[in-house]
């Protein structure tokens, strides 16, 4: 993004100066954005005039030619050809720069979450620069557990610096949401940092298999949680590098019996005491070193995360639980426009007084989350449950191709892609031992620098997972 197309050129012009000037030229590596290919060919007719000029001069001081005058007749100019007409009608839906929306059709199979088919419109609005720094983007779907349903969505990337989002949505059954996000000081270049969230969700998708490695598909139940979330990260910038920060989370939850056909209700198998109502207020300290070189599209640097914390049933009271870990990225670009990403992440309950189970550390989905869910792309969201978690991925982010939209370019990525990890309930288990792993393939567009939608498709020994949002899995 923020590349400015060149001026329109006349091909027969590039292709009668260059030969002659470069007759050794080799043609560079081929982009496929549109306003690059354009910039590529405008350098190279500036670098042809430049060196055809000082010959121009030295011909124009040579003396001249003892020869008679000669009339030479002058060809009549050649009007050039009009510029095409932008496509109306129908027809200009079909070409992102002229159409009033990029029309994407919404196709999911989370394997809690079931079949979901719909139609996104989004609206993009960008800066001088042509950098987004707004998205509309409601939808209207059909899902095979809720039956329809609308979302609306507001992303606002008002600078580098500072980003908030609102996202509500209402479900035939069940289902309804409203999260809202913001962050300040993401580039940490004053003293503090803040980021704040505030989440009230209705959700019948939710799995519970009970704890351990080795849980049955079998042992299969559902529920559904309600839940209201209030979240803020106060962050201490040392320097651009290192910060110290306190997280406060707020958090509500109630456990309400499944309603899934075909599927059984948690309270079957695992007893009435797994419903009803609990809450906890959880007091996090974190240390961060972070030297990426961007926080939504990182090509180089890594980020690592240590932290302590606790949480209790009431503000301040005997802890629910303790908890340790980290949470490390790492990013290593290798081939052109080709980077190593990597992920781990390590989690201890070091004491949980009868902690809900929903409070446990949990393994599955495609969602990273410090401190919390871990990703599994071959599995749902919460497939594998217990105190500790261990996880790991690497993808390779390949870009394939890119796209003029009008407003902005956006890139393909290509990412294959393996996730790696286990839940295990003490010290003595060796994190890497009895892994589960999943490979897959992720697409990803990819509209710099904020924004970023996923398709990743993930195989376990459970089937295919296929999972679609907003922003890397980590």
């Amino acid at each position: 993004m923020g590349w400015l197309k060149a001026p329109a050129r006349d091909p027969f012009v590039v292709r009668a100066i260059l030969p002659p000037v470069f007759p050794s030229w080799r043609r560079p590596r081929r982009r496929c954005s549109a306003a690059l290919s354009n910039g590529v060919a405008a350098a190279l007719v500036c670098m042809a005039l430049t060196a055809l000029l000082p010959c121009a001069v030295a011909v124009a001081q040579l003396p001249p030619a003892d020869v008679p005058e000669q009339a030479f007749p002058v060809p009549p100019a050649t009007p050039l050809p009009p510029l095409p007409s932008p496509p109306v009608g129908w027809r200009r839906w079909l070409n992102p720069a002229t159409a009033p929306f990029i029309p994407i059709p919404e196709i999911g199979a989370d394997p809690n979450g079931g079949t979901t088919l719909g139609i996104l419109p989004v609206w993009l609005r960008t800066d001088a620069q042509h950098e987004i720094d707004r998205i509309i983007a409601p939808d209207l779907f059909h899902n095979s557990y809720f039956g329809y349903g609308v979302h609306a969505r507001l992303y606002a990337y008002p600078s580098e610096d500072e980003q908030w989002s609102v996202v509500a949505g209402l479900g035939e059954r069940v289902n309804r949401a409203v999260d809202f996000e913001y962050q300040r000081g993401r580039a940490r270049r004053d003293r503090w940092s803040l980021s704040a969230s505030l989440i009230s969700d209705r959700d019948g998708a939710p799995r519970f298999y009970g704890t351990g490695n080795h849980t049955l598909q079998s042992a299969e139940t559902s529920y559904t949680a309600q839940q209201q979330v209030v979240r803020m990260q106060l962050g201490l910038n040392l320097s651009r590098i290192w910060q110290v920060s306190y997280t406060a989370r707020a958090r509500v939850v109630d456990v309400l019996p499944g309603t899934l056909p075909g599927i059984a209700s948690i309270q079957t198998r695992f007893g009435t005491g797994a419903l009803g109502n609990g809450n906890d207020f959880l007091h996090r300290l974190s240390i961060v070193y972070d030297t990426r070189d961007d926080l939504t599209t990182p090509r180089h640097g890594m980020q690592w995360i240590a932290y302590a914390g606790a949480a209790s049933s009431e503000a301040f009271n005997d802890a629910l639980y303790k908890e340790a870990g980290f949470d490390g990225r790492a990013f290593w670009p290798t081939f052109h426009d080709t980077v190593l990403a990597a992920h781990v992440a390590l989690r201890y309950l070091l004491s949980d007084h009868n902690a809900p189970f929903w409070a446990l550390s949990t393994l599955g989905g495609d969602r990273s989350d410090v401190g919390g869910e871990q990703p599994l792309r071959g599995f749902g969201a919460g497939r594998f449950t217990d105190r500790d978690a261990y996880s790991m991925t690497l993808e390779v982010r390949r870009r394939a191709f890119s796209f003029d939209t009008g407003s902005t370019v956006v890139d393909i990525e290509l990412t294959p892609f393996v996730d790696a990890g286990r839940v295990f309930a003490g010290f003595g288990t060796f994190p890497l031992a009895h892994i589960h792993t999943v490979g897959g393939i992720g697409f990803r567009g990819v509209a710099r620098p904020f924004v970023v939608g996923y398709v990743d498709i993930g195989y376990g020994t459970e089937g295919v997972a296929i999972f679609t949002g907003i922003s890397y899995p980590f």
